[in-house]
């Protein structure tokens, strides 16, 4: 989106800002508990939606009570990329530990049907370069990644440092000592020099404060602990299943094309649409491949930072634009964008009152922008109905299924698409640090 000459008279812009807004103020309206309209506290009959349905239950072990230098809670990117530095350096007193069976983070939790990587998998995956190891597309697949991330513990000999299905519960500042107290679920006292938080944000799993959520009599399953003993590992078992998905963020655009192509029938509940731009996706060129010399990762990325640099030009035809004409050069060109996404939307949707529908009415990135060339066309299949909720979000739930407009929709199977929780870096953990102070007091 580049700031250049607007070809519109500024009274269109200030129309669809006007729409914006309306669009906004319908949403905080009906739901003005903000964040608190999430419930991501999963307990009694709702702690099920947590269950890592990817692994046996955890086998008993002996608590840990010793010291390490370095202790990383979570065994995702983060863990893995510094513990291999570390490696790297010569220092071994590493502990990883983790709450589900095996490293990979987000990765590990999210197996969903149609996972994939909205950032260029060259740049996004971590050590390339060291690992021998180019990504098979332009945009890497969820088992792929989490494929890589195996790797890459074998490599380091990251397992020989881990602990698996364990969850930290405390963390806890010893100013006498000047070590961290960390204990778990397992019963595990082990005290740490350093304590890096490598949870990630997108580990805890959210659902909406619905009413009626605990009396649905189908199955029901949250994204990020996908049920393929329900549904099949290719979806096979939905071929003759009602389908409910509550959300239309990031997982549901992957997820809906692939369910759309089993399901009996499919419903997509949607609160807020997501903007939907092409996928431009191909395979790795292995000519390509074949040239890349050593270092070529760390290349390719200082490109793309040197890239986002303004040139000395730039800046000083920047000095000639005052404050207030940038921002309107700015917003004009962030709504020229919206509104190519709405010629899209018109373009592969068939029916004018869902694309409607599907139509974003916000500035491009207030809500995390989509890639997708099948989302949109999966609303052209018989077997797919998006209920658009305009605004207000499913608010009830009864035994058969989800309420709206006083019409239940009777599911066999519903699926929380709801996101996570990403307000705190805790999450499971308390984290106490000089003093006794709660990092979440002091944040």
């Amino acid at each position: 989106m580049s700031q250049t000459k607007t070809r519109k008279p500024q009274e269109f812009y200030d129309e669809v800002k006007q729409k914006f807004a309306q669009e906004r103020d319908l949403r905080l309206n009906f739901r003005p508990e903000g964040t608190q309209q999430f419930n991501s506290e999963l307990t009694g009959n709702l702690a099920r939606y947590e269950v890592d349905t990817y692994a046996e239950p955890a086998k008993p072990r002996e608590p840990l009570n010793d010291f390490v230098e370095c202790l990383f809670i979570g065994g995702g990117f983060s863990a893995l990329l510094t513990s291999a530095r570390l490696r790297e350096k010569g220092v071994e007193s590493i502990r990883i530990v983790e709450r589900g069976a095996d490293v990979g983070g987000t990765w590990y939790w999210n197996r969903y049907p149609g996972i994939a990587c909205d950032v260029v998998s060259y740049d996004y995956l971590p050590l390339l370069d060291e690992m021998d190891y180019v990504p098979k597309k332009h945009y890497a697949e969820g088992p792929e990644i989490y494929s890589h991330c195996q790797e890459i513990a074998k490599r380091y000999d990251l397992y020989d440092l881990a602990v698996f299905q364990t969850t930290v519960t405390s963390t806890v500042w010893d100013e006498a000592e000047e070590v961290w107290h960390v204990k778990t679920d397992r019963g595990d006292h082990m005290r740490a020099k350093f304590v890096i938080c490598a949870n990630g944000p997108m580990c805890k799993p959210k659902l909406s404060r619905i009413s009626g959520i605990e009396d649905f009599k189908g199955h029901s399953f949250h994204t990020s602990r996908w049920d393929y003993a329900y549904t099949g590992q290719n979806l096979e078992k939905l071929q003759d299943k009602v389908v409910g998905i509550i959300g239309t963020g990031a997982s549901a655009v992957q997820i809906v094309p692939e369910v759309a192509k089993t399901a009996k029938h499919l419903y997509v509940f949607q609160r807020t649409p997501s903007s939907i731009d092409f996928r431009d996706d191909w395979p790795t060129d292995p000519n390509w491949a074949r040239k890349l010399k050593p270092g070529w990762q760390a290349e390719r990325r200082q490109r793309t930072i040197d890239s986002q640099k303004k040139t000395p030009e730039q800046i000083e035809r920047d000095k000639k634009i005052s404050r207030e004409e940038k921002i309107r050069l700015q917003e004009a060109a962030n709504i020229d964008h919206m509104m190519r996404i709405h010629r899209r939307i018109e373009k592969e949707v068939h029916d004018p009152a869902t694309a409607e529908a599907l139509k974003p009415w916000y500035m491009y990135m207030c809500k995390r922008p989509c890639f997708h060339n099948d989302y949109l066309p999966a609303f052209n299949r018989p077997n797919v109905t998006l209920v658009d909720t305009h605004g207000k979000g499913i608010t009830e739930i009864n035994e058969r299924g989800p309420v709206f407009d006083g019409q239940t929709y009777e599911l066999d199977v519903l699926i929380y698409a709801t996101g996570f929780e990403v307000q705190k870096t805790g999450i499971y953990n308390e984290i106490r640090g000089v003093g006794g102070r709660e990092l979440n007091e002091k944040y």
